[in-house]
């Protein structure tokens, strides 16, 4: 049975955010807005059908997919490129690997002993590893 991560997640830490969107060649202004931001995912799941929405001020998102089932992700108001993307579960963890410009592109999500969702997020060599506590 896949990890359930269906709530409110409110953003707790960010290490390496900057990093992260400096190799996704995210311009200065944008990425110090970015990086103030408090972010909020709200997931909705059922069974292996997601939508994940990442809420902001600046800015949102929301991405419907299938694990297993390979799409075209366009990250639109993110970095505004097409990727083919690919989720699937590893064990309690959901890994999505990228692919288009940028080498080693990819996200996973899971829940840690704490009861708080990690996400990891890769692009090249650089590493983002962002924490939420589950939101009321």
């Amino acid at each position: 049975m896949p990890t359930d991560f269906s709530g409110t997640w409110d953003l707790e830490t960010s290490d390496n955010f900057e990093e992260y969107l400096k190799a996704l060649n995210i311009d200065f202004a944008t990425r110090k807005i970015a990086c103030a931001l408090h972010q909020r995912k709200v997931f909705i799941q059922d069974g292996d059908t997601l939508t994940i929405k990442t809420l902001s001020t600046f800015r949102n998102y929301e991405l419907t997919f299938t694990v297993g089932v390979e799409m075209d992700e366009h990250t639109k108001g993110l970095d505004n490129r097409v990727v083919k993307a690919l989720a699937q579960w590893e064990g309690d963890r959901l890994v999505c690997t990228q692919t288009g410009e940028k080498a080693n592109r990819g996200w996973k999500h899971w829940i840690d002993d704490n009861g708080k969702l990690v996400l990891e997020l890769t692009c090249e060599d650089k590493v983002c590893i962002q924490v939420f506590k589950r939101g009321q």
